[in-house]
């Protein structure tokens, strides 16, 4: 058993700002997979911090926790448009995620969000909530135990559903269920036509789609997401989710590149390669779990 006062001790090293981000990251993981409402509580403290990137990765556990006393926390951030973008759209996508039909209001509200990163993901949540409603269930598991912002589309023609998700004529909802589904599906073909994507839609698409790919953790990818990393013209947000990507990829061909933009003139960037390097070790090394927080007090 896990006492209160070994969660709240994990908190204080996420809450630590002197400690290395890598570190709070861990922490911050170890507190998702405890869970409770110490937990919770630790994490929605932590947006205070002036690190986009941690308050980003906050909000995404705190969805994935699925528990609805982050309801308040999340929605606070929504609603802060002092917080970053990417912060704001995280806390609109864990919302989605908790899934509580109670906070379609709001949701509905910031869908018409000036800032278009926001009211793109708002719209895709209330359409998550909107179908979990119509199905009265929740979608088949990931097999990567995630909680995703839209149920995977049926079918498993890998063609066919390259064509869904790069068609921007259909619903943002359709194309992310396109992508879900080729994540599932695995292989070379559908790593590669994710990849695809990477060059199309919004930022938000091309945000999702290199989370997508450091899940898959596919060597054939490296290509497309080191270009997108080394992009100064595409989003801060794309770029970080590609680096994170490279980070859990893991292969030597990944190193050089995540090295160099540890030292990118955008914090968010530079951060993510940090943490991805981090990843990366512990992907190539012995350790049991990435989610360590609970060992390292321990000890």
């Amino acid at each position: 058993m896990v006492t209160e006062e070994e969660v709240a001790a994990i908190g204080r090293t996420l809450l630590d700002a002197t400690q290395p981000l890598p570190a709070r990251f861990r922490a911050l993981f170890t507190l998702r997979n405890l869970g409770g409402p110490t937990a919770i509580d630790c994490i929605s403290r932590a947006f205070g911090d002036s690190s986009a990137l941690l308050k980003h990765e906050l909000a995404f556990c705190l969805g994935q926790m699925r528990d609805g006393a982050a309801i308040p926390a999340l929605i606070r951030v929504l609603q802060d448009t002092r917080q970053e973008p990417m912060v704001r759209h995280e806390a609109g996508e864990a919302l989605g995620a908790i899934g509580n039909p109670e906070v379609l209001d709001v949701l509905r509200r910031y869908s018409e969000d000036p800032v278009v990163e926001v009211a793109e993901t708002c719209q895709l949540a209330v359409r998550r909530l909107e179908w979990l409603q119509e199905h009265e269930e929740e979608p088949g598991s990931s097999p990567y135990h995630s909680v995703d912002p839209a149920p995977p589309a049926e079918g498993t023609d890998v063609a066919a559903l390259r064509q869904a998700l790069l068609d921007e004529s259909r619903p943002l909802f359709d194309r992310y269920r396109a992508m879900f589904a080729l994540r599932n599906l695995g292989g070379r073909d559908a790593v590669l036509a994710l990849a695809d994507g990477l060059r199309a839609g919004s930022a938000l698409f091309r945000h999702e789609i290199g989370y997508v790919l450091g899940q898959l953790q596919d060597e054939s990818c490296i290509p497309q997401l080191t270009a997108a990393l080394r992009s100064r013209t595409e989003s801060p947000m794309v770029r970080h989710e590609c680096a994170e990507a490279l980070g859990s990829i893991a292969r030597p061909s990944c190193l050089e590149t995540l090295r160099a933009f540890a030292q990118d003139e955008e914090r968010v960037v530079r951060e993510s390669c940090e943490v991805a390097l981090d990843m990366y070790e512990y992907e190539n090394g012995s350790q049991f779990q990435y989610a360590d927080g609970l060992c390292r007090l321990q000890a």
